[in-house]
């Protein structure tokens, strides 16, 4: 106890020093723990966005490109898949159940996603989960609106209000469905997937919408057809984006999968959401390990900071030593001592590190989410992070050895000689 109360009365006199090498350490900390949690919130949130789906099916394109926009809503379709091609799949006799994703138009910056009830009956995430309402249900009406959780919690919006489309995918758009707006009819629970920063109309909704417009304008004042009048449409859709499928049996999944992508009547894709997300996922851990990499080195400097900090000071703590000596301390106390104002020091970077992870983490998850669909969790530190701090403390304990033995060295050679 005393040694503690020694050491940390030495780093208190040497304040600005000692700030300076806290937050150096601090700061290497929450880079290498920030880029670690990073990592593993990402992975989670990746393999946890859709669960109990076989097969993604979407017009013909790069699989990873088909996964992020019909899953994760970055980017859009290169093409639709025909209604009457989303109809013959989904009425196959191996065919479960299927998910229609019509995409391409936002509210505020949130995507619009058109689709029927099977996906509240169907979708799930995190395993099993199944999508869960926090208040009112599924669209009754054609222009009835269900709101992720981040889409009424962002825009406050309750049920009842009144939503207007925007045409495409700016955050700013100018083109707007004004004419036909859409009443919330229910908001979501909270999912951690893009689940919860979308806004979920019916397909009929979305046809609604468009059938007065050609070519991405829509049609003179004198030719638009109004909300009302759009009800007594034929209000089937032309195609879809995208579309989840079920298989009855698991074993029909590949069969199914090169017959989707050899079928002749139009060019499709269809993969398999596991291994896609794999692969996406490989892309990312790529960045992953040279963000770790460059993280530890990170660390790695902040540690010889403080290395070479204590090692520059021992000149000018000849006297400090020599004093020590002259009440009783022994050299293995001065060693001691050295080694415990590293731990100190460690310590206290370590910890306001930990610290200003989490305050970054807070800062930048909506970032995350919205720009990317990726729900980043707050939690404490796992094994493996728990892991590399202690990993840490004991580097700087090491790294500290050095001029701790040169204290040593010096506080025998010296004895009361005093150093002009």
């Amino acid at each position: 106890m005393a040694m503690l109360f020694l050491g940390l009365r030495s780093l208190w006199n040497r304040g600005t020093a000692t700030v300076l090498t806290v937050s150096a350490i601090a700061v290497s900390v929450a880079l290498l723990l920030g880029v670690q949690m990073l990592k593993t919130s990402a992975q989670e949130s990746f393999f946890n966005t859709l669960s109990g789906t076989d097969l993604i099916v979407g017009s013909r394109t790069g699989a990873v490109n088909l996964l992020l926009y019909s899953v994760f809503r970055i980017g859009d379709a290169t093409d639709e898949v025909s209604w009457t091609t989303y109809q013959k799949i989904a009425h196959h006799p191996d065919v479960a159940w299927t998910i229609p994703l019509s995409l391409g138009d936002s509210h505020r910056g949130f995507r619009v996603l058109g689709t029927d009830l099977n996906y509240f009956l169907h979708y799930r995430f995190a395993g099993t989960h199944a999508l869960k309402f926090a208040e009112g249900g599924v669209f009754r009406d054609l222009y009835d609106a269900v709101l992720g959780a981040d889409v009424a919690g962002d825009l406050k919006y309750k049920i009842g209000d009144r939503i207007v489309v925007s045409h495409g995918l700016g955050g700013v758009s100018f083109i707007k469905h004004g004419d036909k707006p859409f009443r919330v009819c229910g908001i979501l629970e909270r999912t951690g997937t893009p689940v919860d920063r979308t806004v979920h109309v019916s397909l009929e909704g979305i046809s609604a919408m468009h059938i007065d417009w050609q070519s991405g304008f829509q049609a003179p004042p004198g030719e638009r057809v109004s909300a009302q009048e759009a009800r007594s449409r034929n209000l089937t859709p032309d195609g879809v984006s995208a579309f989840l499928v079920s298989m009855r049996s698991e074993v029909m999944t590949l069969t199914m999968q090169r017959a989707i992508n050899t079928y002749r009547a139009e060019p499709l894709l269809a993969i398999l959401p596991g291994v896609t997300i794999g692969q996406l996922w490989e892309l990312i851990g790529a960045a992953n390990v040279a963000l770790s990499v460059v993280a530890a080195f990170v660390v790695l400097a902040g540690l010889l900071g403080m290395s070479t900090a204590i090692l520059s000071s021992l000149n000018e703590r000849r006297r400090e030593m020599a004093i020590f000596r002259s009440v009783g301390a022994r050299p293995a106390h001065i060693l001691g001592l050295m080694l415990v104002e590293s731990a100190l020091l460690t310590l206290g970077g370590v910890t306001l590190g930990v610290v200003l992870t989490y305050l970054l983490i807070l800062a930048g998850r909506p970032l995350l989410q919205g720009h990317l669909g990726l729900y980043i969790a707050v939690r404490p530190p796992s094994i493996d992070e728990m892991s590399i701090l202690a990993a840490i403390l004991v580097a700087a304990l090491v790294m500290a050895f050095l001029p701790a033995v040169r204290a040593y060295r010096n506080t025998l050679s010296d004895g009361l000689q005093i150093r002009m």
